[in-house]
């Protein structure tokens, strides 16, 4: 739009209202706004805010930023006129707007009821799903599209939605319909600026047509940056959002990413100032406020910082945790080192969280995400083992599902396909351990033989916009079982292969299609013959497989064991990877107790381990059998399983200590006996002699020196202490 074609826009909105000394329409005080004239708009509102109306009142307080006297006037707009769509569905944007979905969801809702084909009222509720990656959205912005296909805001909405879903076509046709409509639809125009930045091509032209119409348009730069975050190309985002507050300092929804997605790459200092400048504004949402206090929290972690990693732990549980998280952090990089053939740029930040919900806050507008763990470039989030019940999950499994990230992201320049990306992590958790890795969840055998598996070229909309409940669940499982099919038929260089062709940001069918030699149609066709001789048993005998598991279960509480043995193993067979609550080993290994079959009982639970049971109080049931049977190797094995479980446990430690001193194995000992120290238990003096006594085998008189000495400060009265102290200060002299 020229110079001259904004002037007249201008002279004509101005001259509607002025010459007659009265306020404008709500839309004529929108356009000047829009067209980047806020002084012009800002008189035009304040005009509004003196109307007798109460409706225009809102109006022009909303458009002055004075939120709560808008709030009132909307209230008062719509005691006096119940009936009148319109009220609720611009009040219900305005709550939207200052963060209050409910009320504004329930606002849409009532308007609805009043005017059933009000098309402004379903594109609130579009907004509102939008917001939490709901599919509802789509389907709400359809509806309002069916009532008025005219409605500029719906196809820019829907444009948005497509992109998020990876679905560019769609997106560009959405966005040219709103331009067609409306020369001046600024967010279909960045929505062209976003697939050209997402394809590596200039975005110049549409910024530029942005510029034309409000130079001072920030939102613009903010929804690409929207979509380069959603699609893990954090350090662009965050330039871009640099851009909208640049341009428009006052964005405060901008600055407030700006500050969120700056805590994403591991910073500090700036982030808080970002944040803070948006609280002390007023914009106070909830990524807001909780980023801000997640970053209060941070002076209660520890950092370990060494040539390749810096972790943080909470303060309480870092000496416990830190020999754990180190050893696997230095295993998955040396192991992804020589995989992905690369080294990576800086060190990995690996942060754990103790409080679930400080962690969730790390996760805030992200789509799809696991609620374990969370990767942003070299910078990765997780639960502790004590953030969740024990057995919850296995941390270690976690751990190098992230790390992969960090590599894959890193190799393709953040430009790889979420499924991809998420389907190669899961892959790699199984091959870290073939225990490992979550196994297949009733949900997923069900979606499976309900034939609900996306299409590969498809699949990432099963992460970012699920259609059904279990949708990310069941993504998840798929894209990690089509990676396993690759390195099956093709081998695992083919994986790697994959991965360079997709830093070349070519289409899941090209890459298909050049990397495999088949159609995105073939492979699909071939990896679901692949998978249903692999589950597809499973997924057939579901339903039986449930009726017997209640029917075992009842069997076990009526002590019915004999037949439990019998119809519990056949039950097993139907579905051998269900090893989550109430599973059939846990009862079949009971009967087996009840009845005095012990050796029966470790086979059986040796069978939940290898399918990746991860309880640990039945994982010590396990270990205290086959201890009793004198397999003490077996034993420790098995304990230690449970350190990448659940490693929150001071007797778990003790007893592993033991076994391993016994063996000989005194690094093992040591690492042990560490780990009770660490959980400060109530028997401090035992816990320093153990640790004392195997330094002192291990060859290291010092540091047992150092531990016995701490253990008589917590005892003096302490005799196998003082028997220690005595032989290591003979062992000094040289006495035997």
């Amino acid at each position: 739009m020229t110079r001259g074609a904004r002037a007249m826009i201008l002279l004509a909105v101005v001259a509607a209202w002025a010459p007659t000394s009265r306020s404008g329409t709500v839309g004529e005080c929108q356009t000047l706004a829009k067209h980047g004239h806020p002084l012009e708009a800002r008189s035009c509102y304040l005009a509004l805010s003196h109307e007798h109306d109460p409706y225009l009142r809102a109006e022009g307080f909303w458009g002055l930023q004075r939120y709560q006297e808008a709030n009132d006037e909307f209230r008062a707009a719509v005691a006096r006129s119940d009936g009148n769509a319109l009220y609720r569905v611009r009040w219900g944007r305005l709550l939207h707007e200052r963060f209050n979905n409910s009320d504004a969801e329930s606002l849409f809702k009532e308007a609805l009821a009043r005017d059933p084909k009000n098309a402004e009222a379903y594109l609130g509720l579009a907004v509102v799903s939008a917001d939490g990656f709901d599919n509802k959205a789509i389907q709400w912005c359809a509806r309002a599209l069916e009532l008025d296909a005219g409605l500029v805001e719906a196809h820019e909405l829907m444009a948005n939605l497509a992109l998020e879903d990876s679905a560019t076509g769609e997106a560009l046709r959405q966005a040219d319909q709103a331009i067609r409509i409306s020369p001046d639809a600024l967010d279909a125009y960045a929505i062209h600026a976003a697939v050209e930045i997402l394809a590596d091509r200039s975005p110049d032209a549409w910024f530029a047509k942005i510029r034309a119409i409000n130079p001072t348009d920030g939102a613009g730069y903010a929804l690409v940056a929207h979509h380069l975050v959603l699609n893990r190309r954090y350090e662009e985002g965050v330039a871009y959002y640099r851009k909208a507050i640049e341009v428009d300092p006052e964005l405060w929804s901008a600055r407030s990413e700006l500050g969120i997605n700056l805590m994403r790459l591991g910073e500090e200092r700036e982030p808080r100032l970002q944040l803070e400048m948006c609280y002390d504004h007023g914009y106070r949402d909830a990524a807001t406020v909780n980023s801000l206090r997640l970053l209060d929290s941070y002076k209660n972690f520890t950092v370990i910082k060494t040539g390749n990693m810096i972790l943080k732990l909470p303060n309480k549980e870092a000496d416990l945790l830190a020999p754990y998280f180190e050893e696997q952090i230095n295993r998955a990089i040396e192991t992804y080192e020589k995989k992905y053939q690369m080294q990576l740029p800086a060190p990995v930040q690996v942060e754990v969280y103790a409080n679930h919900e400080d962690f969730a806050v790390r996760t805030l507008g992200m789509p799809g995400l696991g609620a374990l763990g969370v990767t942003f470039g070299e910078v990765l989030a997780m639960d502790s083992p004590s953030g969740r019940k024990p057995g919850d999950f296995n941390w270690a499994s976690t751990l190098w599902h992230e790390m992969s990230h960090v590599f894959i992201l890193t190799a393709t320049h953040h430009r790889v396909p979420r499924w991809f990306t998420e389907g190669l992590a899961v892959h790699e958790e199984t091959q870290a351990s073939p225990e490992w890795g979550d196994r297949i969840t009733p949900e997923i055998l069900v979606a499976i033989r309900d034939k609900k598996l996306l299409p590969v070229a498809e699949l990432d909309r099963g992460f970012v916009r699920p259609e059904y409940d279990s949708q990310v669940i069941v993504s998840y499982y798929q894209a990690g079982k089509i990676c396993d099919y690759i390195q099956e038929r093709w081998g695992a260089d083919k994986l790697l292969e994959m991965v360079h062709s997709f830093a070349k940001i070519e289409p899941t069918g090209d890459v298909i299609r050049q990397d495999l030699g088949l159609s995105a149609e073939d492979f699909d066709r071939h990896f679901l013959d692949w998978l249903n001789k692999d589950v597809g048993q499973e997924a057939a005998s579901f339903d039986d497989w449930r009726k017997g598991l209640k029917e075992v279960a009842q069997l076990a509480r009526d002590h019915q064991y004999d037949r439990l043995s019998q119809e519990g193993d056949q039950i097993r067979r139907l579905y051998p990877d269900y090893v989550y609550d109430a599973n059939v080993y846990e009862f079949l290994a009971e009967a087996d107790l009840a009845k005095g079959d012990k050796k029966h009982a470790v086979g059986v639970l040796t069978e939940y381990e290898k399918y990746g049971g991860r309880n640990p109080v039945t994982l010590k049931e396990l270990a205290s059998l086959e201890e009793e049977a004198g397999n003490l190797g077996e034993a420790a094995a098995t304990l230690d399983r449970i350190n990448y479980i659940y490693p929150n446990d001071e007797q778990l430690h003790r007893h592993l200590g033991d076994l391993w001193f016994d063996e000989q194995n005194y690094p093992g000992a040591i690492r042990e006996y560490r780990a009770v120290v660490a959980i400060e238990p109530a028997d401090r003096a035992s816990a320093e002699f153990n640790l004392a006594r195997a330094y002192f085998a291990a060859g290291a008189r010092d540091r047992a020196q150092d531990h016995v000495l701490q253990a008589l400060e917590a005892a003096p009265d302490y005799r196998p202490a003082q028997k220690l102290l005595l032989q290591l200060q003979d062992s000094a002299k040289g006495n035997p």
